[in-house]
């Protein structure tokens, strides 16, 4: 079992930057691949990125690629989200999510426990 918990969200200006946290509780944060989504008002769920369990490989979504990175700390059961360039069009409920897949994956079913969600908000 996994519990997973968000922080960091918040409201910011357009081309300003925010960094998100996930802390894990648990002894097994460090077997499991970790996602962040998000889902905006009205909108399904979005992948936004993805790391291994290592952390030596990630994955991003076209839209927040060159953006947003990626990272985590297996020291502290933490995964970050630092996002820069911030766009209104990434306002959303961000969501960071642990599957105990093989590989980490885009797809939410796959992923076995979530967080609640954190609101981040971007304004023009």
């Amino acid at each position: 079992q996994v519990q997973l918990v968000e922080s960091g969200g918040g409201l910011v200006q357009a081309g300003g930057s925010l960094r998100l946290s996930c802390a894990a509780s648990g002894r097994t944060f460090s077997s499991y691949n970790m996602g962040w989504f998000r889902q905006a008002p009205g909108k399904e769920r979005e992948f936004v990125a993805a790391i291994s369990r290592s952390g030596g490989s990630t994955s991003y979504s076209d839209s927040v690629k060159g953006r947003f990175t990626v990272s985590r700390d297996n020291a502290k059961n933490t995964v970050y989200l630092q996002m820069n360039s911030l766009k209104p069009d990434d306002t959303a409920v961000y969501s960071c999510a642990a599957t105990g897949a093989v590989l980490f994956t885009t797809r939410p079913p796959l992923y076995d426990y979530w967080g609640q969600g954190t609101q981040v908000t971007v304004s023009s």
